[in-house]
């Protein structure tokens, strides 16, 4: 009997050790997790690295110096008298429960990695780094034509990654190359960027200029953009530092003209972005647009941000027109007035100057050294982006129609009538989707009802309106003109 006690005490104890060492092994995992990020202070929300020792508080609440002693100076000079605010009806002291739940919930903010030897290695390898003709080759699978903005892009990026490589190695500081966009609707510009940001291993931040305003007014801050790289890049700091940022729509920052009241969303918005694009520490809000929101803030040394700005510039054509107008000469060999107004092309030619004249100040365009033109498309780089790129429209209807077990073909008389469509809308590639959209809308209602079709051929009668697509049931081809079936599909 005692040999069978003992031994249920040291099951017992056994099972007691189990517990014990589970419960100490999940307290060591939070605790290493806790090290990994900063403390903040419950009252101003800065991280531990900025303010000092935190002075810790019962409910996992930390207060910095800065703020204690700041309660003890109002409290010595009178300002607040907690035995009066006691004995006044109605009024109770806030304790510590009530703070925590007026707490907004924390962002954690990684802290930074102390800076390296010399002799030790960067994290980046010099040999690993893309090389321009390798990145441009990825991009070439999704975007179709603009050869050279994807060339400007590609060594844009490339030198970006040797310059974060090589921020140490010695003496000469490589400059980065902001890079201004320009291109009409429906180019590609956004497009672009959005492929490099799958491509790429280091955290993109794809922003929009139109909501941001002047300090002090509603709306978003300038140190937004570098928030939204932040969040990106999952609140590394040093990980964002490394990154890039498209400012897409920066043409509607332009400076106002013949305006009265004052401009809150253009001119002051491009001196306050002067800062961040030539490379400073910015006080940034964790996982919000606002400094004024009750969340953490943490610093950002922009100096190793690439910036990408990109915009339509709608009016820019005429200002550059003007400028070639004026440089004919009289005589036989003058150019006409008209010579511009059909290039399509003319953006191509822009200058500083016209870009001055659109609306932007001269600081900014001072840091944005690269200017890089996107052309308008025409009728061949429409077909081209129907069919060639790897995630073509066309690809993504024949992959629908193929889980039903139909085959879908476009003949080139129906893509270059589809392209033709699009150029009359004057919206770019925007306009491809629309169309297929309203061609395709009766053949996908229709075809999951007989089982009989194989094949579907889209003519260009039927983007025309003067006929109907081809139907190839299972075993035979059955020309799609009869009067029923055209009534079926709407024609």
């Amino acid at each position: 009997m005692s040999e069978e006690k003992n031994t249920t005490i040291d099951e017992e104890k056994t099972e007691d050790q189990k517990l014990e060492e589970a419960v100490k092994g999940v307290v060591e995992d939070t605790s290493k997790d806790d090290r990994e990020y900063e403390k903040l202070c419950s009252i101003c929300h800065r991280p531990e690295s900025v303010t000092g020792k935190m002075i810790e508080l019962p409910n996992n609440l930390y207060v910095c110096p800065d703020c204690m002693q700041k309660s003890f100076d109002l409290m010595n000079n009178g300002q607040i008298d907690l035995n009066q605010l006691m004995r006044m009806p109605g009024v109770q002291i806030l304790n510590m429960q009530d703070l925590e739940n007026m707490m907004p919930k924390q962002q954690k903010v990684k802290k930074k990695k102390e800076k390296k030897e010399k002799d030790e290695a960067p994290e980046l390898d010099l040999r690993n780094i893309p090389a321009p003709h390798k990145i441009k080759a990825k991009l070439d699978d999704y975007v179709i034509g603009q050869e050279q903005a994807k060339k400007i892009i590609s060594v844009a990026v490339y030198n970006h990654y040797k310059r974060v490589v090589t921020d140490t190695m010695d003496d000469i500081e490589i400059e980065k190359s902001n890079i201004l966009m320009l291109g009409p609707t429906g180019s590609g510009k956004t497009y672009l960027v959005k492929t490099l940001a799958r491509l790429l291993d280091v955290p993109l931040a794809i922003t929009d200029a139109t909501s941001l305003t002047e300090a002090g007014y509603i709306g978003d801050d300038i140190e937004s953009l570098v928030s939204k790289l932040l969040a990106a890049a999952d609140n590394d700091v040093e990980k964002a530092e490394r990154g890039i940022i498209f400012v897409d729509e920066i043409d509607k920052i332009a400076k106002k003209k013949n305006t009265n009241q004052r401009d809150v969303s253009g001119e002051s918005v491009q001196q306050g972005m002067l800062k961040l694009l030539e490379g400073s520490d910015v006080e940034v809000p964790v996982g919000a647009n606002s400094k004024n929101a009750m969340v953490p803030l943490t610093t950002v040394n922009t100096r190793n941000i690439l910036f990408i700005c990109g915009g339509a510039f709608p009016g820019l054509e005429q200002i550059i027109k003007e400028r070639l107008n004026k440089q004919s000469s009289i005589g036989f060999i003058a150019d006409l007035k008209d010579k511009y107004d059909h290039d399509k092309n003319l953006l191509s030619k822009v200058t500083v100057e016209d870009l001055r004249n659109f609306g932007m100040i001269p600081e900014f365009l001072g840091r944005l050294p690269v200017i890089c033109t996107l052309q308008s498309l025409d009728r061949e780089m429409f077909v081209k982006i129907l069919k060639e790129p790897r995630n073509a429209i066309l690809k993504q209807y024949q992959k629908l129609l193929a889980l039903d077990e139909v085959r879908l073909e476009f003949e080139d008389d129906a893509l270059y009538a589809i392209a033709e469509k699009a150029m009359e809308k004057d919206t770019g590639a925007r306009a491809l989707r629309a169309i297929i959209e309203e061609f395709m809308l009766d053949i996908m209602y229709e075809i999951p009802k007989d089982d009989s079709i194989g094949e579907v051929i889209i003519t260009r009668a039927y983007i025309e309106g003067t006929g109907g697509p081809v139907i190839r049931l299972r075993g035979q081809e059955v020309p799609m003109l009869e009067q029923n079936t055209a009534t079926r599909l709407g024609r």
